[in-house]
């Protein structure tokens, strides 16, 4: 199977009660289906409310796979929309948690760079809770998973569309997936040292490792 996008999702800022102590969230995403124009911020379209935790150049497009949200389904025993969890890219016809951090997709005009992981928060966990999911538990299940999905960064602006290729330009010469980052960053602290060894990772990260604030 061809890798593609099978959905692109935006979203605006709202007001809710339940969106943490920020009372603010763009989580809830929804087709576009005209091109759209990507920037190193972004896509056009798609909005950030709690910009300390979320956006920025290192988390600017959000990925999850359609293959995941099927098992979601399956376990769940309810239907899970694409950009129900807040991703912007609903992709198809490959793992998106075996991607290195480093890695480069190319999806029509533009190329993307694996930078980060998706942590999940208290905004996420009620989100679910709204739909009917057990949201007392639903952060520890989800990162039990440990196939949160990539945050990355911009390298090249464009245009992509719904049913563009997705094509693996780059794959640097280490073993650290989203996977691997997601469990150094929560469950397996110890391996954090391994990821200041590498290319590509969020600046932000680096930093916080750096001075031992992960953990």
């Amino acid at each position: 199977m061809t890798a593609s996008v099978l959905q692109i999702s935006v979203g605006l800022p709202r007001d809710e009660a339940w969106a943490g102590n920020l009372k603010r969230t763009a989580i809830d995403k929804r087709a576009v289906t005209d091109p759209v124009r990507v920037r190193r911020t972004g896509i056009d379209g798609d909005h950030v409310a709690d910009t300390v935790h979320h956006g920025g150049p290192d988390k600017a497009v959000y990925a999850f796979a359609r293959e995941d949200l099927d098992r979601w389904e399956a376990e769940l025993g309810a239907v899970i929309r694409n950009g129900q969890f807040g991703e912007n890219l609903t992709t198809t016809g490959i793992d998106v948690n075996a991607a290195l951090v480093g890695e480069r997709w190319r999806i029509g005009e533009v190329l993307l760079e694996v930078a980060d992981v998706r942590i999940p928060c208290s905004v996420f966990k009620n989100w679910m809770g709204l739909g009917g999911y057990d949201d007392t538990a639903w952060v520890k299940r989800f990162a039990l998973d440990q196939r949160p999905g990539p945050y990355f960064r911009v390298l090249e602006e464009g245009l992509f569309r719904v049913g563009d290729e997705i094509r693996v330009e780059h794959r640097p010469d280490h073993a650290i997936t989203v996977t691997h980052l997601f469990r150094a960053l929560t469950t397996e602290r110890h391996l954090q040292p391994a990821l200041l060894q590498i290319d590509g990772l969020a600046e932000s990260l680096r930093t916080r490792i750096q001075a031992g604030k992960m953990g």
